[in-house]
C-alpha cells in the first residue's frame, strides 16, 4: 500500500513512526473501502474502552501473556461490542505482529492523520482530572488565541500530574501541571543551596 501521501500531514512525526505506519495503512484501507467514518468512530470508541478498562490495558500490554490468548481476548471484546470486520481484522494484524502494546498509540495516530487530512490540528491534552465542558470551551478559546482555530482535542487523564494540564500541539508543549511546577521548584531550591 502506498503511504507516500503521509508527508503532507502536518504532524509528520506521528505519520512516520510505527504507530503512524499502521494508522496510515488502516486509514487508506478504510478510505478505499468507503468505511472511513465508521472506522474513525470505532477507533475513537476503542480508545475510550482502552482508557477506561485496566483489564483491557493489561491484556494489551502484558508481554508475559501468550499472543494467541491476548488476540482471542481482544477479538472477543471487539465482537461483543459490535466492531466491524475491518476493524477486527486490523486489530488481528496488530496482534499477529506483536504490536498490541502499541494499539492505543496506533489509534491516536489514526485520529491525528484524519484530523491532518481535514486541515485540523491535534491537541493532546493530559489532565489530572477529566475536563469539564467549561474547561474544554476555555481550552478551545486559548488555542484559538494561539492561532489554532481548527483543533481536535484528544483527552487523557493522568492522576500523577496532581493538577493542571499538559497540552501538546504539534511540536509545541505547554506544561502547566503541578508536578512540573514542583519539579522546577525542587531544582531551583537545589541550585540555591
Amino acid at each position: 500500500m502506498d503511504s507516500g501521501g503521509t508527508t503532507s500531514i502536518p504532524i509528520a512525526s506521528i505519520a512516520n513512526g510505527l504507530p503512524g505506519r499502521y494508522a496510515t495503512a488502516l486509514y487508506e484501507l478504510a478510505a478505499e473501502r468507503q468505511q472511513l467514518d465508521p472506522v474513525l468512530e470505532q477507533a475513537s470508541r476503542l480508545v475510550a474502552m482502552i482508557d477506561g478498562s485496566a483489564d483491557l490495558r493489561t491484556v494489551l500490554t502484558d508481554r508475559t501473556l501468550d499472543i494467541r490468548i491476548s488476540r482471542r481476548a481482544v477479538e472477543a471484546v471487539l465482537d461483543a461490542e459490535g466492531f466491524s470486520p475491518l476493524m477486527r481484522d486490523f486489530v488481528g494484524v496488530v496482534a499477529n505482529n506483536r504490536r498490541l502494546p502499541r494499539l492505543r498509540d496506533i489509534l491516536a495516530a489514526l485520529a491525528a492523520i484524519a484530523a491532518g487530512r481535514r486541515g485540523e490540528v491535534v491537541a493532546d491534552v493530559v489532565s489530572a482530572h477529566p475536563l469539564t465542558d467549561l474547561q474544554r470551551i476555555q481550552l478551545r478559546s486559548r488555542l484559538a488565541e494561539a492561532g489554532y482555530s481548527k483543533v481536535n482535542i484528544q483527552e487523557r487523564v493522568d492522576a500523577a500530574l496532581l493538577g493542571g494540564l499538559v497540552v501538546r500541539v504539534g511540536a509545541r508543549l505547554y506544561d502547566t501541571s503541578l508536578r512540573s511546577r514542583l519539579t522546577r521548584l525542587h531544582h531551583a531550591m537545589k541550585g540555591a543551596a
